[in-house]
């Protein structure tokens, strides 16, 4: 954000940085539950379902935690984890689909990935 930044704007920057976060938040719980379920012995496929919902949760949460932190951030470092996270949950989603019962979970990721395309485009 620049000094010119009306106040509108900066309302919206932080609305959606906090709508951001907080589906990384959500995105992060529902990979992790996804994850829990998925027997780690299993066949390739549900071994590799497993190992994504873990580094997506992992992502979402880290991505979260850059948003919520209250220091001044380089702009783009914050704009690369957001579109890395944005990439994770993307390709997470498309494997949950291919997974019967992960519906919600993919759902999740997309939500997460939205919102982080949303903030992505207020930093442009």
């Amino acid at each position: 954000m620049t000094p010119t930044t009306s106040q509108q704007q900066l309302y919206r920057f932080l609305e959606d940085r906090f709508t951001c976060a907080q589906a990384c938040t959500e995105c992060a719980r529902a990979c992790a539950v996804r994850a829990s379920l998925v027997e780690p012995d299993g066949a390739e496929h549900q071994e590799r379902v497993r190992r994504l919902g873990i580094m997506c949760a992992e992502a979402c949460d880290a991505t979260c935690r850059t948003l919520c932190e209250e220091s001044q951030q380089d702009e783009q470092a914050i704009r690369v984890r957001v579109d890395w996270c944005r990439s994770v949950c993307l390709e997470c989603a498309r494997v949950f689909d291919s997974h019967p019962g992960a519906e919600s979970a993919a759902a999740s990721c997309r939500a997460c990935a939205d919102a982080c395309a949303d903030f992505l485009t207020l930093l442009r």
